[in-house]
């Protein structure tokens, strides 16, 4: 395995392999919910809809060399960004120094214009533990989301035991748990935090399903249908090198804070066949849903999307290329979009995070955050 590939294999990029482990065969704990008719699965399956690029902007809007990002080494990786009024808010994964992608801050950003940016607070630091011992020792995939029950803001987010990776098995980030967190001010002012720990949702062990592997819970979204909760989660076969399926399935709960059941006979979900990773949900006006999701070995130029009518049943996935009209691009290769954000002009404001291109390439890549507006199409019969 040569030196690019061990790079690359860090910041969670990695090579596809054989095809994905059915899970149809496991006796289920968790039933699929029932659709309100005999063809509603069929119908969310598909949509005739396409996103289309309106512009994107030639450079990124925050890297390492942004004013308040001092200290931070590799950049930027996945989270979520979200409008609140009129300021935009980014939570994200800030890859801060060595054990690389293990010393990790969470970190809170805002802007009112989606090109300047001023960093408000760090959520969550990581212990940088290296031993495996420390369940704790990177943090990583922080996901803002409103509770109008507990009327406060919950942060969702993932962490890792970590070791050095061997010949055989990647251990930088392994046995992922999800945390939710709440912000101590009620409200949707609270967003700024600060956030406490409220314990684990959703972790590694008896009620895992078989399709998950030793990286454990790597992602969570959560979003209502209704009045449940459903969650994308990911988990990867990082037992094995090269790791052979990185994928997604669904948990419910009867409320945000849980307790939360995995959906087993439905999972792992048939978007993609190899990669799919951090799904973050958007509910749109017509009340369907779509959700964007990093899909960096199948497509390296591109972000996944994928839509559903009910928000259960989830279709193939789609793919848009991220191009530059600055040659060269700024960026080597995307990487993960951090949420479509509607706007008052019907279009779409979608972040995205991408590893820069480097006229002198250092050990590990380092990350930035770009920018691009979208359309949704409905492409004539």
């Amino acid at each position: 395995m040569n030196h690019e590939r061990v790079c690359l294999l860090a910041l969670v990029v990695f090579f596809a392999g054989v095809p994905l482990q059915s899970a149809q065969d496991k006796t289920d704990r968790n039933p699929a919910p029932r659709a309100s008719s005999s063809n509603a699965a069929s119908r969310a399956l598909f949509r005739p809809a396409v996103l289309k690029v309106v512009r994107q902007f030639q450079d990124p809007v925050i890297t390492i060399r942004s004013p308040n990002a001092q200290g931070n080494k590799y950049g930027f990786e996945g989270g979520r960004v979200l409008k609140q009024g009129d300021t935009y808010h980014l939570f994200t994964s800030e890859i801060v120094g060595e054990p690389f992608a293990v010393r990790m801050k969470l970190a809170h950003w805002t802007s009112k214009d989606r090109i300047h940016w001023q960093r408000v607070s760090t959520l969550f630091t990581s212990s940088g533990d290296f031993t495996g011992k420390d369940p704790r020792a990177a943090l990583w995939a922080p996901m803002p989301v409103f509770d109008q029950t507990e009327d406060r803001w919950a942060l969702f987010y993932v962490s890792y035991r970590s070791a050095p990776d061997s010949k055989t098995q990647f251990l930088r980030n392994h046995e992922g748990r999800i945390w939710r967190a709440v912000s101590t001010v009620k409200g949707q002012q609270g967003i700024d935090g600060p956030y406490r720990d409220a314990g684990i949702i959703l972790q590694p062990g008896k009620d895992s399903d078989s399709w998950e592997g030793l990286q454990g819970v790597d992602s969570i979204f959560p979003y209502q249908v209704e009045k449940k909760w459903y969650a994308f989660y990911g988990s990867a076969h990082t037992q094995t090198i090269p790791i052979s399926s990185w994928q997604v399935g669904l948990a419910s709960a009867p409320a945000l804070a849980g307790p939360w059941q995995r959906c087993s006979s439905m999972n792992p979900l048939k978007v993609e066949k190899i990669f799919m990773e951090n799904p973050v949900v958007t509910k749109l006006r017509d009340h369907a849903y779509i959700a964007v999701y990093d899909t960096d070995i199948n497509f390296p130029n591109a972000v996944g999307y994928t839509f559903s009518t009910d928000g259960i049943h989830w279709g193939r996935g789609q793919h848009l290329v991220i191009d530059s009209p600055k040659k060269p691009a700024w960026f080597s290769r995307t990487r993960t979009p951090l949420g479509l954000i509607p706007e008052s002009n019907g279009e779409f404001t979608l972040f995205y995070t991408a590893f820069e291109q480097s006229a002198s390439p250092t050990e590990f890549p380092v990350a930035a955050v770009g920018l691009v507006t979208l359309k949704l199409e409905t492409p004539a019969p």
